[in-house]
């Protein structure tokens, strides 16, 4: 298996999925703005892994603060009537029982101070205060992060 084969699978389950050709890496800030000027209206989904610079002392891991900055850059475009699942493919993200963060247009009006939270890398707190953490079991194989947005607007 890899991260590609896990894209392909994923896109096959829509065949009319967007899927975005190169993997998403690097901080997590601009991968959410790159992951953001790809999505189509539809379903677009891809693969990748992704870094987060540590500022702070809290809980998370690289899918549930990506999520989270999906969420932020999606209200700054001022979409409306989406959801994103940006997850670990080991079902793990971080030092966490969360394998990552599935958010929609509704998640930051559900978090109490979410800049500070990330400030402090704490994304665990803040996608559990909106309870849009994505937790599975482990999976037992390890191909890097998968995510998919659906966008009606």
């Amino acid at each position: 298996g890899s991260n590609e084969t896990s894209v392909a699978a994923m896109s096959s389950m829509a065949p009319e999925a967007h899927v975005s050709g190169t993997p998403i890496e690097g901080d997590v800030v601009d991968a959410a703005r790159v992951i953001c000027d790809n999505a189509q209206i539809g379903i677009t989904v891809w693969g990748g892994e992704t870094t987060v610079v540590l500022n702070g002392d809290g809980r998370g891991g690289r899918n549930q603060e990506l999520a989270l900055r999906i969420a932020q850059e999606a209200a700054k475009r001022g979409w409306t009537d989406w959801v994103c699942l940006q997850g670990g493919s080991d079902g793990r993200d971080g030092p966490t029982d969360a394998a990552g963060g599935v958010v929609d247009d509704k998640t930051l009006s559900k978090i109490a101070g979410v800049e500070s939270l990330l400030a402090n890398n704490d994304s665990y707190a803040a996608l559990a205060q909106a309870g849009d953490l994505l937790m599975t079991d482990a999976t037992g194989t390890n191909v890097a992060d998968l995510g998919v947005m659906i966008r009606k607007g």
